[in-house]
């Protein structure tokens, strides 16, 4: 009998890509055709109705019950032209994918069947909140929770070969009111970021009347023949490798990093990309990573919300039409030990009405003042707050990657490159000029800010949050994160910092200082206080890890004591003034983020179990028993000779056996002694520090039995076939 390793490496060696048809040898002629967006709307609706809709976009003015019945009827007759006929309300539940329950346009009437769409069906819809992670928000018995419809991102048509379906981007919420989801929140952080920013931006600006969170997320992934994926439980069930030796050759000769794109992958590029373009995601950039098989692409970048949306929705597009390819796309942070795991670069900016970025400088004193004020507000932020976003960032599978081959460590810290951080000692240590006139430089001995810093920062792939010329680039999200969460806390954070700011500013100018000596004296004070976080060296050095100690940096590596964060009065306090999170809502997703840590860490210990016992232990018993039949023969023979190689193999997968053996029994008897733990943080914990601590042993004899087992009995993929079969 074939084992299924055999079966999938003929697969995989024979496939075929699909043909891929563009709809247009020009995306523009074909982009966003999926999508209900301001040209539809306005070919679909009144002119009053647009500007409403318009204005709710805009500004969140709301949308009355008249109004939603016409964008509802308008919103059903765009989509029935397209073919679908169905809606949903589109989420993005607390489980880490989107979550979405199809009703049809179609109901019947007495005057016979007729298609139909409400507003009330469009504005809400009620979905089992009791179903979704909710830390005990809701019980069985409590099971109600809404959809509301966010007009912020468009509606969209996800087309598959059965149907079309017309999605509607909603936040969910509990019947009580609380966010039961990652939007929500999110909405809220950029409402109070729009108006603290506001009034920081009038002390320059008067005409700017909307600060808006730009971002760009550069989505990393790895690829593997799905009949591969297949044959490794392991990787099916948990998303990552549990076992396997690294392959003699993996990413150390750089060779694949912005290599030639591999045929069959490049087809399956073309045919996500078109399927995105339809969909309104504006993709850019495509390329090899640094590892075998990895790959990137990466958007223009958009507004935050709607960015982010985009991303949720971009990876479940990538996943569907891998399969027409027949790959699987590998979104767990590190799917394979010793190379590079991939990550989720959040490029991070904000933009005025005006179209002024925020975080770029200009070629006036006047402009160079209101980048600084942003500029380092976002720095005081992080330096007030890093434990709160690196607690944003934390999960099972980011465990593995901080830390190690690029991804940045568990510090949290800030580049800003050699030029931008010599400006800012060079104003920590000056004096301020009391003549500050519109063509002189603001500070005396202070050099003007170069108009254009995109060549001017270098980029350190082992810093966590570095400036790149006219942004933040947030590092350490993982791939198969949803970056609402970092993104949230981001923007509260930098909407708390703002409002400080304004009222230490405001002080000043209230005792009869001049509004640029305040704003000026203000940034020099929290250019001082958050010096501790800047950073320029080698974050994986054992130096800076001593350094951060002595400078009083948090270095926190697992996801339980992380999470922390949440819910410390000081956090808490935070976001409730700021309107983002209450309390219940803080210590409920508290607890499902410790529930979704230790029961992924109770699967991958469950497979690692079952795999071991029931795959390469026989396997590797079965090869043994060969060589012993082997030693068996040349002793019957009388010979000697060479009688030491067999007995020297069998004594070492015997070694291997027993440990591999008695690694898994201690292993899976941890486990039930952790399972009966009650307290949700207390489990998470003993699973870190009780159960996964044996993973790495049980792996080790795997990968040694592996090393030395009979290719042609050994059941599972090895890393060679999984990272260099193309």
């Amino acid at each position: 009998m074939k084992s299924l390793r055999t079966i999938a490496l003929k697969e995989a060696q024979s496939r075929v890509s699909p043909e891929v048809k563009s709809p247009s040898t020009k995306i523009s002629e074909f982009f966003g055709s999926n999508v209900f967006d301001k040209k539809k709307m306005k070919d679909f609706l009144s002119k009053e109705v647009y500007e409403k809709l318009i204005s709710a976009i805009e500004q969140g003015e709301l949308i009355n019950q008249d109004d939603a019945n016409q964008i509802a009827t308008a919103m059903k007759h765009w989509a029935m032209s397209k073919g679908a006929t169905h809606y949903t309300h589109w989420f993005q539940p607390l489980t880490g994918s989107t979550a979405e329950k199809h009703d049809s346009f179609f109901e019947p009437s007495e005057d016979g069947a007729i298609e139909k769409f409400a507003g009330s069906a469009l504005v809400q819809q009620e979905p089992d909140a009791s179903s979704f992670p909710n830390g005990g928000i809701r019980n069985t018995f409590e099971a109600r929770g809404y959809t509301a419809w966010d007009p912020s991102s468009p509606a969209f048509i996800m087309e598959s070969k059965a149907a079309k379906t017309l999605c509607i981007p909603t936040v969910f919420v509990a019947y009580t009111g609380e966010a039961l989801d990652y939007k929500a929140p999110l909405l809220k952080a950029l409402a109070a970021l729009d108006k603290a920013a506001i009034d920081v931006c009038h002390y320059f600006d008067k005409g700017i009347d909307k600060v808006t969170a730009s971002l760009g997320i550069e989505q990393e992934y790895f690829l593997v023949d799905l009949a591969m994926y297949n044959a490794r439980p392991d990787l099916s069930l948990t998303g990552r490798t549990l076992f396997g030796d690294i392959s003699a050759k993996g990413q150390q000769l750089e060779d694949h990093y912005f290599g030639s794109i591999p045929e069959r992958v490049f087809t399956f590029m073309v045919d996500f990309e078109n399927e995105s373009f339809k969909l309104g995601i504006p993709l850019k950039t495509r390329h090899n990573e640094v590892a075998p098989l990895q790959f990137e692409c990466a958007p223009i970048y958009e507004e935050i919300n709607l960015a982010i949306d985009h991303n949720q929705l971009l990876m479940d597009v990538m996943e569907k039409v891998a399969r027409r390819h027949n790959f699987k796309v590998l979104l767990h942070e590190k799917p394979y030990a010793g190379i590079n795991g991939s990550g989720k670069h959040n490029n991070w900016s904000l933009i005025t009405n005006t179209g002024k970025n925020l975080l770029s400088p200009g070629k006036t004193p006047k402009n160079n003042l209101m980048f600084l004020a942003f500029f380092v507000n976002t720095i005081k932020a992080v330096h007030e707050n890093a434990d709160l976003l690196r607690a944003s960032i934390a999960s099972v599978s980011n465990d593995h990657r901080l830390g190690a081959n690029e991804a940045p460590p568990a510090i949290i810290s800030i580049f800003l490159g050699q030029q931008l951080n010599e400006v800012l000692d060079e104003i920590e240590h000056s004096r301020i000029s009391k003549k500050i006139k519109e063509d002189n430089a603001l500070w005396l001995g202070i050099p003007k800010i170069p108009q254009i810093l995109l060549d001017n920062t270098d980029r350190n792939r082992t810093s966590p949050f570095a400036f790149t010329g006219n942004k933040f680039e947030l590092r350490a999200v993982g791939s198969s994160a949803n970056s609402s969460a970092p993104m949230t806390v981001l923007n509260a954070i930098m909407a708390d910092q703002l409002i400080k700011f304004k009222t230490d500013v405001d002080k000043l100018i209230k005792k009869g200082e001049k509004k640029d000596i305040a704003l000026l004296t203000i940034i020099k004070k929290y250019i001082k206080e958050s010096k501790d976080i800047r950073f320029e060296g080698n974050g994986y050095s054992q130096e800076w890890e001593d350094e951060a100690a002595r400078r009083g940096l948090a270095n926190i590596k697992t996801t339980p004591v992380a999470l922390d964060a949440y819910i410390s009065d000081k956090s808490v306090e935070l976001f409730e003034r700021n309107n983002v999170f209450s309390k219940r809502e803080l210590h409920a997703r508290h607890e499902i983020l410790l529930e979704n840590y230790f029961l992924k860490l109770q699967i991958e210990a469950r497979v690692m179990g079952e795999v071991a016992n029931t795959m390469i232990i026989p396997a590797a018993i079965m090869y043994q028993n060969s060589v012993i039949e082997n030693a068996k023969g040349l002793k019957d023979l009388g010979i000697k000779e060479g009688l030491d190689t067999p007995l020297a193999i069998i004594a070492k997968v015997s070694k291997h056996l027993g440990e591999l053996k008695t690694s898994i029994d201690t292993m899976l008897e941890a486990r039930k002694v952790t399972n009966v733990i009650s307290d949700s943080r207390d489990k998470a914990i003993a699973y870190d520090e009780k159960v996964k601590s044996h993973f790495e042993n049980i792996r080790y004899h795997a990968d040694k039995l592996e090393q030395i087992v009979d290719d042609s009995v050994w059941p599972l993929p090895k890393f060679r076939e999984l990272l260099f079969l193309k």
